[in-house]
C-alpha cells in the first residue's frame, strides 16, 4: 500500500493533458523498466511493462490506466497578454473562476498564472446569472502584452493545467488534481511489482494508455499493441455522496466499484461475478456501480475479436476539477482485491471467461 500511495503522490504531481503525456511517460518507463522483461510502446504513447510467463504460447493478461488528465491548450495570444484556452477533456465551466494554471512550453518551460475573473459588483444582474463559458475566459500569467508571451517561449498548443497539490487531508482522505486518472497508473505500477518474483501461468502486460479523456484512443492502439485474451482497466469514477441521500451508488470509503454497466461497455459478467466472489472470499470493502461515463475499457473489449474485460475502479469526488477526494481505504480495497484477482488466475478460469457468453 506504500507503494501504491507514493506512486500515486508523484503521479498525481505531474502534468499530463491528452498529446502532451510525456512526462508521465517518462515516470512510467522509469519504473516499469527494473521490474518487466520488456518494455513496449504504440506510435501514440502508451507504454507497458510485460512480464513474461515460463509457460509455452501463454495467455496474455492485460492492466492498464491512462495517463492523461482533463486540462486546456493555448487557443490564442491575446494583444494585452492574456491566453485564451481550449479544453482537452470534460469540464464544468463554473469550476474554473479563479484557479490557478501552469502552463507548459513545448521545451518544458514552466510558468503560473489565474484564470481571470472580473469582481461581481462590476457586472451587470444579466452577467452574474449567467454561466461563464470556457471561451470566454482567459487565462493571466502576468504578461503586459502578446510579445511579452511570445518571449516566454509559448505558443499555440502549448499545455494549461490547473494548479492542484498533492495533499493528505488525514489519515482516510487525499485531496489532489488528476486522481483521474493517476490513481490507473499508479496501479499498474503497484501490480507489476507485487508479481515481479511471482511465477505466473500468463504474461502479465501492465502500463498506461495515452488520450483516454478526448475518446479512447490510446486504448485502441494499445489494445492492438498487446493483443490480450482479457483485460482489467484501472480508473477513477464520479463519486456521488457528497449530498443527503445515503443510498447513491459511489460512495467514499464503502470500497472498490463494482462497475455493472457504464455508456461505453457492459463488462464481462463472468470476469465481474468473479471480482464480487474474490472480494466477499477475503473481506474487502467493495460496492455496486453504474457510470453514465466511460473508461479505456469501451475501446479494449471490442478490438481484434473482442477481449473480455472488467474496469477495477475506485469513486472520487469533485473529479475533472483541481480538488478531486479519494479514500485511502478505497485504494487499499482497490489494491487488495486486484491482487487477490489476478493471483488466483489460471488458464482454466481465463478461458471460462472467454467463454462466458458462449
Amino acid at each position: 500500500m506504500d507503494k501504491l500511495l507514493m506512486h500515486l503522490e508523484n503521479l498525481a504531481r505531474l502534468d499530463g493533458i491528452a498529446s502532451l503525456e510525456t512526462q508521465v511517460f517518462q515516470y512510467m518507463k522509469k519504473h516499469l523498466t527494473p521490474i518487466s522483461d520488456e518494455i513496449i510502446t504504440d506510435g501514440l504513447g502508451s507504454i507497458f511493462g510485460v512480464k513474461k510467463s515460463k509457460v509455452a504460447n501463454a495467455k496474455k493478461v492485460l492492466l492498464a490506466g491512462h495517463m492523461d488528465e482533463v486540462g486546456f491548450m493555448v487557443k490564442q495570444i491575446n494583444d494585452v497578454g492574456s491566453l485564451s484556452i481550449y479544453p482537452v477533456g470534460g469540464w464544468w465551466s463554473q469550476t474554473l473562476m479563479s484557479q490557478r494554471v501552469r502552463v507548459t512550453t513545448f521545451d518544458g518551460r514552466v510558468y503560473r498564472g489565474t484564470i481571470g475573473s472580473i469582481p461581481p459588483h462590476l457586472l451587470t444582474d444579466a452577467k452574474r446569472n449567467t454561466p461563464v463559458e470556457i471561451q470566454d475566459l482567459l487565462v493571466d500569467i502576468g504578461a503586459r502584452s502578446k510579445q511579452e508571451v511570445l518571449d516566454m517561449g509559448i505558443t499555440l498548443g502549448d499545455m494549461v493545467v490547473l494548479d492542484g497539490d498533492f495533499v493528505r487531508l488525514n489519515e482516510h482522505r487525499i485531496l489532489s488534481k488528476a486522481l483521474d486518472n493517476r490513481y490507473g497508473c499508479a496501479m499498474a505500477l503497484a501490480m507489476l511489482e507485487a508479481f515481479k518474483d511471482v511465477d505466473l501461468p500468463f504474461d502479465l502486460i501492465a502500463g498506461a494508455t495515452v488520450q483516454e479523456e478526448v475518446g479512447l484512443r490510446g486504448a485502441q492502439t494499445a489494445a492492438n499493441l498487446t493483443q490480450p485474451d482479457i483485460a482489467i482497466v484501472y480508473d477513477c469514477s464520479p463519486a456521488n455522496d457528497a449530498g443527503a441521500d445515503k443510498d447513491v451508488l459511489g460512495k467514499l470509503g464503502a470500497g472498490v466499484l463494482l462497475r455493472f454497466v457504464d455508456a461505453s461497455m457492459l463488462p464481462n459478467r463472468c470476469m465481474l461475478e468473479r471480482l464480487k466472489k474474490t472480494a466477499i472470499a477475503h473481506d474487502i470493502p467493495h460496492q455496486y456501480y453504474l457510470s453514465l461515463g466511460g473508461t479505456d475499457a469501451g475501446a479494449i473489449h471490442k478490438s481484434s475479436m473482442g477481449v473480455p474485460t472488467l474496469t477495477i475502479c475506485i469513486c472520487a469526488r469533485n473529479i475533472h476539477t483541481s480538488s478531486s477526494i479519494c479514500d485511502v481505504n478505497d485504494l487499499n480495497s482497490a489494491l487488495r482485491v486486484s491482487s487477490h484477482f489476478i493471483e488466483e488466475l489460471n488458464d482454466t478460469i481465463i478461458n471460462d471467461m472467454i467463454t462466458c457468453n458462449q
